[in-house]
C-alpha cells in the first residue's frame, strides 16, 4: 500500500481507537484488508473499497464516542459537559435557591442532562452519513490537520443534521423525565418572587445546544488524546501512526 495511503488508513482507524479498544480486532482486520487488496492488485489507491474501508473504521469509532455520552450520567457526572442552568436564568436560579427552592433547581438540571443522554444516540446515524460521504481527500486534510481535525470535520458535516433530530428527542425526553413540568413549575414559584424579573425562554433550544456541545468536545478530547499523549497510545497500532 503507498505510504500516504497507508499512514490516513493507520490514522482514521487509530484516531478512535482510543475510545474503542475493544473493537480492535476488527481495525486490524479492515487494515489487513486495505494491504490484501492494494498487494493483489484488486483494487487502487482510489477504489471505493479502500474508502469503504476507512469509513468503517471510523463507524466504529463513533459508535464509542456516542456511547459514552447517551449513557446515564454521560452528561451529567462529567463536569466538562454536564448541562448547567442557562446564563440568562441564573439570577432567577440564586433567587429561587435563596427563599429555599435549591433541591428543585437541582432536580430540574439534572433532568435537563438526562434529556441530553436520551437523544445521544440518535448522533450514531448522523455521524455514519457524513462518514459515508467522506473522501481520500477529506482524511489526508484530517491526518495533516489540528488537533481536533476529525472533530471539526464531524462538526462541519453534522451540526446541521443533528440540530434538527436533536430537537424532537430532547422535547420528547424533557417531557418524560419532567424537565418540562419542574421547569414550568420553578418559573411560577420565581414569578411569585417579588424581586425577581422573569421572561420567557426556549429550553428545548438551550439543551439541544448543549448537548451537541458536549458531544462534540467529547470526540474531540479523545482525537487529542491520541495526538498528543503517548499514554494513550495503547496499542501498536496507535505507535506505529504517532511515534514520528
Amino acid at each position: 500500500m503507498p505510504e500516504p495511503l497507508r499512514r490516513v488508513a493507520l490514522y482514521v482507524a487509530a484516531l478512535m481507537l482510543a475510545t474503542a479498544v475493544p473493537a480492535s480486532a476488527q481495525l486490524d482486520s479492515i487494515l489487513k484488508e486495505l494491504d490484501t487488496l492494494t498487494r493483489s492488485g484488486a483494487a487502487t489507491p482510489g477504489d471505493a473499497k479502500i474508502g469503504a474501508a476507512l469509513k468503517q473504521a471510523l463507524q466504529v469509532g463513533t459508535e464509542s464516542a456516542v456511547k459514552l455520552t447517551g449513557k446515564t450520567d454521560g452528561y451529567f457526572a462529567n463536569q466538562a459537559i454536564k448541562i448547567l442552568m442557562p446564563e440568562r436564568l441564573r439570577t432567577i436560579e440564586r433567587g429561587l435557591r435563596a427563599v429555599g427552592y435549591g433541591g428543585e433547581v437541582d432536580e430540574l438540571v439534572l433532568s435537563m442532562n438526562r434529556a441530553a443522554e436520551h437523544a445521544a444516540p440518535e448522533a450514531k446515524k448522523i455521524f455514519w452519513d457524513a462518514i459515508g460521504k467522506m473522501t481520500i481527500d477529506d482524511a489526508q486534510r484530517i491526518l495533516n490537520g489540528t488537533p481536533t481535525a476529525a472533530t471539526d470535520y464531524f462538526k462541519d458535516k453534522t451540526a446541521a443534521s443533528l440540530t434538527l433530530a436533536f430537537r424532537p428527542i430532547v422535547d420528547r425526553a424533557m417531557n418524560e423525565v419532567g424537565t418540562t413540568r419542574q421547569y414550568n413549575e420553578l418559573l411560577g414559584r420565581a414569578q411569585a418572587i417579588p424581586f425577581l424579573k422573569t421572561e420567557s425562554y426556549d429550553l428545548d433550544r438551550y439543551v439541544v445546544g448543549k448537548a451537541l456541545d458536549g458531544l462534540f468536545h467529547v470526540v474531540g478530547e479523545e482525537e487529542r488524546k491520541i495526538r498528543t499523549d503517548p499514554a494513550a497510545r495503547v496499542t501498536d497500532l496507535l505507535k506505529e501512526v504517532f511515534a514520528k
